[in-house]
């Protein structure tokens, strides 16, 4: 019942019972994993789990012979073993043996009449994508730092390596960044929000905000990097800005006062193209380079609109003086800036499919939303690219056409079209799609203001992104729908208030709120309208 679907598994005789005389053992390279995996086990058990130097009930081991994040999972009914190709592997492989043991091991305290038994069997199991990601915004709404925590920990459950933390946007700048303290002390913070998902609808007349520390940063990036998770954070430019506006109305283009902004959509106030507006946001990557040591820095491009530049005659002028004749021009010069800035640091740049209306800074990587436009111009361009298609992955969307849904966002998006996601487009040669890197989902909060709402809208459909980011290719929904029934019990026992499958609760209902849904051919011509400026090789 292992969910992802593991490459095979092959069914032994008997099983294998963890009591009080149970131990474990690993060599010092997996010293991490095996601290982890007797944290795991020992609150729900109530056993000792000590460890030792031979005859151990479950031992962790490595094989150079096998990929990194591939392992080994041999169970009898005397001991279990689990071989990784690096620590990685091992790990993914202690995930699996938690889903082979009753669901109360995912509770934090030990409960009544279990029995911690675990079927004989034989796994084999490795990735087929390397970036398993999702994209979770707590500019929106403010998520404490223990629910993303929690958030990483749920990830690590279903093999997911990548979280893509959208930190910066109109309604709210939410990492301390000590040379400009403003952003936080202003930008964090917003008067009201905007109720539902109509233009021009009501706001709530309450305060929302919160921002991390740098220190919250260093524990979130730590706590990841402990479950083989990688934080990759994004700041928003040269749109998306507003909250930055704010805090110093001088990086604006009409350098006028402005509020954190208070509702949802595309906002038309962006960055100015002055170099010490490059020079303040280089400095704030500085130091998000210094607290996340990922490969990847996101820097944004999406949805700028031009025509502040386009009016201003600085703006003008600073286009002339830069040999540029277009505002897109601009846009791409802006981009490339903080790219150069990031490659030069020894990092790449991470922005979303936009950028490629335009010259792209070296060694970009695309996060292609709008469709599978992005991701096949990318793959042919020669940059890599990790698919996120908001018709597939977008789990803000609303999960069917039952009146009941809460604030109906965009087209239905049900668990059969989850796991439909490939992140592979079908007109990529097999060359241009190993620049493919993955997927993920992405987690948008304009209408989730509370940890118990990310829930809903996550769960299970995350399971889903999971399964069609780590197994191989031609997964069945019926299968992967059988072992949900199951799996569903570790998510209650974990305390995930999901989306249960015939429909949501009352408590998990907006009754009143308006939404905004759309069919998908709305949604096609939409996204169709937004890619026309994307040649395609």
């Amino acid at each position: 019942m292992l969910t992802p679907r593991p490459h095979t598994l092959v069914p032994g005789q008997g099983e294998l019972l963890l009591d009080r005389h149970s131990a474990v053992a690993a060599p010092a390279a997996l010293d991490g994993v095996l601290t982890w995996l007797q944290s795991a086990l020992r609150p729900p058990t109530g056993l000792p789990l000590p460890r030792v130097a031979t005859d151990a009930t479950v031992t962790l081991a490595l094989d150079a012979d096998l990929d990194a994040e591939a392992y080994r999972l041999r169970v009898t009914p005397d001991r279990a073993v689990i071989t990784g190709g690096g620590p990685a592997g091992v790990f993914w492989g202690c995930q699996a043996l938690l889903q082979l043991l009753p669901p109360a091991v995912h509770r934090k305290a030990p409960g009544v009449g279990h029995r911690w038994a675990i079927p004989s069997m034989q796994v084999y199991d490795t990735p087929r994508f390397a970036w398993r990601g999702l994209m979770l915004d707590v500019a929106r709404h403010f998520l404490p730092k223990h629910d993303v925590l929690r958030i990483v920990d749920l990830m690590a459950m279903h093999r997911l390596n990548t979280l893509h933390l959208h930190l910066t946007d109109d309604q709210g700048w939410r990492v301390e960044i000590r040379r400009h303290p403003r952003l936080t002390e202003v930008g964090a913070w917003r008067h009201e929000s905007q109720v539902g998902a109509v233009s021009g609808g009501p706001a709530d007349g309450r305060p929302h905000g919160g921002y991390y520390t740098q220190d919250d940063i260093r524990e979130i990036v730590a706590y990841a990097a402990q479950r083989f998770v990688t934080v990759v954070p994004e700041i928003e430019t040269p749109g998306h800005v507003q909250a930055a506006l704010a805090a110093y109305p001088s990086l604006g283009v009409t350098g006028a006062p402005q509020q954190v902004w208070t509702r949802w959509g595309v906002n038309r106030n962006i960055l100015n193209a002055e170099e010490s507006t490059v020079d303040f946001f280089t400095g704030v990557l500085d130091e998000i380079m210094e607290l996340f040591p990922s490969t990847y820095i996101g820097i944004g491009g999406d949805e700028c609109p031009k025509d502040q530049w386009r009016d201003d005659p600085r703006t003008q002028q600073r286009m002339a003086a830069l040999g540029l004749t277009r505002e897109q021009q601009l846009h791409a010069w802006f981009v490339r800036r903080l790219g150069d800035h990031l490659a030069a640091a020894g990092r790449r740049p991470f922005g979303w499919d936009e950028i490629l209306e335009g010259d792209l800074p070296p060694g970009a990587t695309i996060a292609s939303w709008r469709g599978s436009t992005g991701a096949v111009t990318a793959a042919r361009r020669g940059f890599d690219v990790v698919s996120c298609p908001d018709d597939k992955v977008y789990l803000d969307y609303r999960q069917s056409e039952l009146p009941t849904e809460p604030i109906p966002v965009s087209i239905p998006l049900g668990l059969r079209d989850v796991y439909a996601f490939d992140p592979v487009p079908p007109e990529l040669t097999p060359d241009e799609a190993r620049h493919v890197l993955g997927g993920q989902a992405a987690m948008w909060t304009e209408h989730a203001d509370s940890p118990r709402t990310v829930d809903y809208l996550l769960f299970p459909r995350l399971c889903a992104v999971a399964e069609t980011l780590w197994s191989p290719a031609g997964g069945e929904f019926d299968d992967f729908e059988r072992r949900l029934t199951h799996h569903l019990a570790r998510l209650d026992a974990f305390g995930v208030e999901y989306r249960h499958p015939s429909g949501p609760h009352p408590w998990q209902q907006r009754p009143g709120v308006p939404g905004r849904p759309a069919t998908r051919e709305q949604r096609a011509e939409h996204i169709a309208r937004l890619v026309a400026a994307i040649s395609t090789p």
